[in-house]
């Protein structure tokens, strides 16, 4: 899947990957011992994420129903946990600095196809 900034028309990521399941929401990034420039993980639902027994830093962007960015996590660092953000119905885990790098603020609208 191919994640994009509609607001701003830029591309935030271009290897997305989703976690919809119960099973694929808990492995969530786990055992992984990076996350390369354009991939993605898409978890939904979620409200909030936790970096327990993870091994490096990421940026998550939260999304509401409509796909508006709701919340914002830079650098969210190893055996941390983020904010709970009430009206996210998904979060997009992206590697540390590309919250920044694509210049992603809150009442962007996405696109993930």
């Amino acid at each position: 899947m191919t994640i994009r900034n509609l607001t701003q028309n830029t591309r935030i990521a271009g290897q997305a990957v989703r976690a919809d399941t119960f099973l694929k929401r808990m492995q969530g990034l786990l055992g992984r011992a990076s996350l390369a420039t354009g991939e993605a993980l898409v978890i939904a639902p979620c409200r909030s994420v936790h970096m327990l027994f993870m091994r490096f830093s990421i940026d998550v962007v939260f999304l509401d129903w409509s796909s508006r960015v709701v919340g914002l996590c830079a650098d969210l660092q190893p055996f941390s946990f983020s904010p709970v953000f009430w009206k996210s119905a998904c979060a997009i885990e992206l590697p540390a600095g590309t919250i920044k790098k694509t210049n992603i603020r809150v009442g962007d609208n996405l696109s993930i196809k």
